[in-house]
C-alpha cells in the first residue's frame, strides 16, 4: 500500500510539474530522507502552529507527524487544488488553505488558532527572483515573531535566501547534503538575529 501511495503521489506531482513547472519546481515529491531532515528542524512539542508552504502530496507533512507534531497544529498552504484534496483526505484534521504561498500575508489573512511557531517551505525558491524570496522570508518572520524558525530545502549550493538579505537580520544554517534524495538537497534554517530581538520591530522584522 505504501508503494502504491508513493507511485500515485509521483504521478500527481509529475502532472503538476508538466502543467506548472515554475510553481512545482521538481518532477517528483521530496524523498523520505529529505522530508525527515526538514521535519527534524522543527520542535514537535514547541508552541504555535506549524505552517507548511507547498506541501504537494504531503511527504514533509507525513514526516512532521511521524516526528510527533499534532495534526491540529499543522496549517498547509497549497496552490494546486488537486493537491489540496489529497492533503485534506490524508491529514485531517490538519487545516488546508488553497492559496499562493508566495503572498503569505494574504494567504494567512483569515488564519485563526494562535501564533505561528515555525514555517516549513518546499517552495521552489530558486525559480523566483531574489526580491520575491526576500519578501517571503520577511513576511514569514513578521507573522512568526522573533522566536520563529523558517525551514527551506534547496537543490542549489548557496542559500536560497540571498546572503545580503540575511546579513544583520537572519542567521542561516545549512545542513549536510541529503545524498539519499534525488537529486541531493540541503536543508536551510533561518532564525532572527538575536541582536534584533531587543529592538522594537514596528511591525517589521
Amino acid at each position: 500500500m505504501r508503494n502504491d501511495r508513493r507511485l500515485n503521489d509521483a504521478v500527481r506531482f509529475l502532472k503538476s510539474f508538466v502543467e506548472r513547472p515554475r510553481l512545482t519546481g521538481a518532477v517528483a515529491p521530496s524523498g523520505r530522507a529529505l522530508a525527515r531532515a526538514m521535519a527534524a528542524a522543527v520542535g514537535p512539542l514547541g508552541p504555535g502552529l506549524i505552517v507548511e508552504l507547498g506541501p504537494g502530496t504531503g511527504p514533509v507533512t507525513r514526516a512532521l507527524i511521524e516526528r510527533g507534531v499534532d495534526r491540529r497544529r499543522l496549517l498547509l498552504v497549497e496552490y494546486d487544488r488537486r493537491f489540496c484534496r489529497t492533503l485534506e483526505a490524508a491529514f485531517a484534521p490538519a487545516a488546508v488553505i488553497e492559496a499562493d504561498a508566495y503572498d503569505l500575508k494574504r494567504a494567512l489573512s483569515d488564519m485563526t488558532g494562535g501564533a505561528i511557531g515555525a514555517i516549513v517551505s518546499s517552495l521552489p525558491l530558486l525559480n523566483q527572483p531574489p526580491k520575491r524570496r526576500v519578501q517571503l522570508i520577511d513576511e514569514a518572520f513578521a507573522l512568526m515573531g522573533p522566536d520563529g524558525v523558517f525551514v527551506q530545502f534547496t537543490y542549489g549550493l548557496l542559500s536560497p535566501i540571498p546572503a545580503q538579505a540575511c546579513r544583520g537580520r537572519y542567521l542561516a544554517h545549512c545542513s549536510a547534503p541529503v545524498w539519499r534524495n534525488l537529486p541531493p538537497a540541503r536543508v536551510w534554517t533561518y532564525r532572527m538575529d538575536p541582536r534584533l530581538r531587543a529592538v522594537p520591530q514596528n511591525g517589521r522584522t
